[in-house]
Formats: structure tokens, C-alpha cells, sequence
């Protein structure tokens, strides 16, 4: 059995890779961050923020209530504060699929260059 290289995942990221993820200025991360408790990353020292998966996932699910489905900030809350768990999960699909999505569009352009 042939050795297979293990991707390292990081377990850190800061909120310039988080706004980048989303494409978003760093601002609105911390805005949120006030605006919604779930938002709760950790500081070291300097006091930079540190967001986990966990953490990304959960402006992830912000993300999608705001800027895709149209809620304010308010409705966005009540959501949360409702169906929590239903939410994410179907923000956690969407995501998955506008991965598969993007990979697919990439194959899509590979072969279109290949076949050129």
C-alpha cells in the first residue's frame, strides 16, 4: 500500500483568512462577532482572533441569512435563537454543494482547455 501524503488541516485561522473565505471585509466579521453571541473566537496575547472550524461554520451560517437569503440582522438572530440546528444544517448543505459546484466548473474548464 503506497504512502499517502496527510493534508495538514489547520486547527487556527485569522479573521483575514475568515473575511477572505467569505469575501468579506474583516470589519464585518468583527461586527457580527458583537451582533451575534454564537460568534465567539478565542484571542492570544495580542489579542488577534483565532476562529476554529466550529467558529467558521457558524459565520458560515450567518453568512448564508444575511447576504444569500436577504434577513437582517434581527431576523438572522431570531432564526438562530429558533432553529439553530435546522439552519445549520441546511447552511452546512448549501456550502457543500457550492463546493461540489466549484469543482465541477473546475473539471468543466480543465477539459474545455484540454480539448482546445
Amino acid at each position: 500500500m503506497p504512502y499517502k501524503e496527510r493534508e495538514i488541516e489547520k486547527k487556527y485561522y485569522s479573521i483575514g483568512e475568515v473575511a477572505d473565505k467569505f469575501k468579506v471585509a474583516t470589519s464585518l466579521i468583527r461586527y457580527w462577532e458583537g451582533e451575534f453571541d454564537i460568534i465567539k473566537p478565542k484571542k492570544d496575547k495580542k489579542g488577534n482572533r483565532r476562529f476554529t472550524k466550529e467558529d467558521i461554520e457558524k459565520i458560515g451560517l450567518i453568512f448564508h441569512l444575511v447576504k444569500e437569503k436577504g434577513y437582517t440582522l434581527q431576523g438572522a438572530q431570531e432564526i438562530i435563537k429558533k432553529d439553530h440546528y435546522e439552519i445549520s444544517d441546511k447552511a452546512s448543505m448549501v456550502n457543500r454543494l457550492n463546493q461540489i459546484k466549484d469543482f465541477l466548473i473546475e473539471i468543466r474548464n480543465n477539459l474545455n482547455v484540454k480539448n482546445e
